[in-house]
């Protein structure tokens, strides 16, 4: 199966299976969706950004969360976390352990027609990017993030763009801890 043949439920705007559809039709119709964001964070505090592949058919060759991706048909919110945690990064959970719920962004032009849940994740150890997700990885200080995205944001993705100042902005407040 390719990426073009993946199955999406495609939601309503409260979020509710409405039907499903062929990434390519979801994407191609701009269909509402789910995917799910996590972002990394190491015992120092940074967090592990990824620039994508140039393989990707979205946002090729620009820097995103720490892992990133589409909930699967039937697929629920938690399973997605922790299952791309392993495909792109190869950070594996025990089962029925998931990332961390943080924030919920809703349905826009800037997610694709995502409905997204962002996930904070601790880990200390290492990363095994998946290269054909992934060109590199490189763990970066809030604050940097947030100064690379202000000098050069063509760089990142546009989904990227939306949650991290929401993500920076918590972290600000000490809401999470690394």
């Amino acid at each position: 199966m390719t990426a073009t043949d993946e199955w999406f439920d495609v939601v309503n705007e409260r979020d509710e299976v409405v039907g499903r559809a062929t990434r390519r039709e979801v994407h191609a119709r701009g269909l509402w969706h789910r995917a799910v964001h996590t972002l990394v964070f190491d015992p120092a505090g940074r967090v592990l950004l990824q620039k994508r592949s140039m393989l990707k058919d979205l946002s090729p060759g620009l820097w995103d969360s720490s892992c990133s991706g589409h909930l699967d048909a039937g697929e629920d919110y938690d399973t997605a976390a922790a299952r791309e945690l392993g495909e792109e990064i190869g950070v594996r959970l025990a089962p029925g352990v998931c990332p961390r719920r943080w924030f919920r962004v809703s349905a826009c032009e800037e997610t694709g027609w995502e409905f997204v849940w962002v996930y904070h994740h601790p880990h200390d150890g290492p990363v095994v990017i998946e290269e054909r997700e992934i060109q590199f990885a490189e763990w970066v200080a809030p604050a940097e993030v947030s100064r690379r995205v202000a000098k050069v944001p063509a760089d990142y993705c546009p989904s990227f763009k939306l949650i991290w100042p929401l993500a920076a902005a918590r972290l600000a407040a000490g809401e999470v801890t690394c």
